[in-house]
């Protein structure tokens, strides 16, 4: 197969001239991806001359663009939606996946072995391996070692086998929990999806109105942590003695 020879990137303002395969080479991407975020409309199509399709400094850009928001964690299906063909203001929804990423990225990860997971918990079972995979407590990272994305709940864990609860009654409650978690998450989502980036959308995300839209989700989660702990707080009390209150109840009518 004949080298091919790297062709540099054009300025803005300059003609086309890079092949399909030299806009590959360029981008460190393959030209089957190419091709494929072309039929998904994130790219825009070549400018074609003697039947040879050929890009340009937009191109190398834009897929530049759809690398970072990758890693960023942008799905390709999400970053279609955002930029779609003309990429309107893909940037600034990297800014804001920063702004939503950011607050909370203080926890890191944790690394543990099957027998130091064995050591903590007084159990081996492989179910109870899957059921913490399955709700994203455990990731598997072969040869019996396993990462835990938050720590703080393998530590409550513990805790909570070593009042006495079974290891199975405890995953069962966080499982409740995640979903209940989910819910609250979502309130407050569609919460900041109806009042501020509705009206912004739809008064066509004035340029102006960027820095705030991306100061306001970056208040969000700290905002809606802080509303979650303090109902939770006042829930967890009246529950407790709700509870209580009924154990009480009960014990009297026996007398």
């Amino acid at each position: 197969m004949a080298k091919r020879e790297k062709a540099a990137a054009n300025p803005p303002d300059s003609e086309p001239n890079l092949t399909v395969e030299q806009l590959a080479y360029e981008t460190g991407m393959s030209v089957r991806n190419i091709r494929n975020h072309q039929s998904r409309g994130l790219l825009p199509p070549p400018e074609v001359r003697a039947r040879i399709g050929y890009y340009g400094a937009e191109h190398v850009a834009r897929l530049r663009l759809i690398q970072e928001m990758q890693a960023e964690g942008f799905k390709l299906s999400a970053i279609s939606r955002l930029i779609g063909e003309h990429g309107a203001d893909a940037d600034r929804f990297v800014g804001l996946r920063q702004a939503v990423t950011a607050p909370f990225a203080t926890e890191a990860p944790e690394v543990y072995s099957r027998d130091e997971l064995t050591e903590k918990f007084g159990t081996d079972e492989d179910r109870l391996i899957e059921k913490a995979k399955k709700l994203g407590l455990l990731v598997d990272l072969g040869g019996e070692r396993y990462e835990a994305p938050s720590p703080a709940l393998i530590r409550a864990a513990e805790e909570v086998t070593a009042m006495g609860i079974e290891l199975p009654a405890a995953l069962a409650a966080i499982e409740k929990l995640s979903r209940n978690a989910q819910i609250s998450a979502r309130t407050f989502v569609d919460l900041f999806v109806d009042n501020v980036w509705k009206p912004f959308d739809e008064a066509g995300r004035p340029e102006e109105g960027w820095e705030e839209i991306i100061a306001a989700i970056g208040r969000l989660r700290p905002l809606a942590f802080d509303a979650l702990n303090a109902t939770f707080r006042l829930s967890l009390t009246s529950e407790i003695e709700k509870a209580f209150g009924e154990v009480l109840e009960r014990r009297q009518k026996k007398k």
